[in-house]
């Protein structure tokens, strides 16, 4: 017979009920209260349904899924508006450069704000024709691991999108330099822009320099 090896010891004892945290959202309640005309469960199979390959967040069927104030945003980039973001996107479309693993979850309603639906996204993609000049690599085994982001997307009355936006959540996972969206993938194949903001984070000089301040006065304090 094998013996297989016993689970480790838990260093806590998981709670016989869910815990309730102070000041945390009744979201029943909230929900209840809501005048949003669409319900969280619909809400959310309605952004699937934007996200899917049939839609492609309006890059597959002409914008017809997006407001007229439709906004997307991101980290340092945006606001921009519906037919710049139209326009962006028709010419630019990583789907023929990678194969994409989009890995989403956790699909949720914000109780606070009823029009928006989170959700988080850890793409891992495979480069199958050439992308901003570089070639794909030979090595088979070669993936772009982007950070964890969260997506959200914010819906008028109609159910059309007013906001898509995104952030990257966790710098140091990924080999893309903690770098989300786009400019993970300028990033990955080797060809990132040549500006601040498509390169992997740096402190500035003034931010080491209050660190390091902070770091002196602590030495100060314990020797007094």
């Amino acid at each position: 017979l094998c013996a297989f090896p016993s689970p480790p010891a838990l260093a806590f004892s998981p709670p016989a009920a869910p815990i309730i945290l102070p000041g945390e959202v009744d979201t029943t309640a909230a929900f209840a209260a809501s005048t949003f005309p669409i319900s969280p469960s619909d809400l959310i199979n309605r952004a699937k349904q934007v996200l899917s390959p049939e839609i492609g967040i309006g890059t597959k069927d002409s914008g017809a899924c997006l407001a007229t104030d439709f906004e997307f945003v991101a980290a340092v980039v945006g606001p921009i508006g519906r037919e710049e973001y139209l326009d962006a996107l028709g010419g630019f479309k990583l789907e023929e450069s990678f194969d994409i693993e989009q890995n989403t979850f956790g699909f949720t309603v914000d109780p606070l704000q009823p029009n928006r639906v989170w959700w988080y996204g850890r793409q891992i993609s495979t480069q199958i024709a050439p992308f901003m000049g570089a070639e794909p690599s030979t090595d088979s085994s070669t993936e772009l691991t982007l950070p964890p982001q969260s997506f959200h997307m914010d819906f008028n009355e109609e159910g059309l999108v007013k906001e898509f936006g995104f952030y990257t959540v966790d710098r140091r996972q990924g080999n893309t330099g903690g770098l989300g969206g786009a400019f993970g993938y300028f990033y990955g194949v080797g060809k990132p822009l040549p500006i601040r903001e498509c390169q992997p984070y740096k402190p500035s000089f003034k931010f080491r320099m209050l660190g390091l301040i902070g770091k002196i006065g602590k030495k100060l304090s314990k020797k007094e």
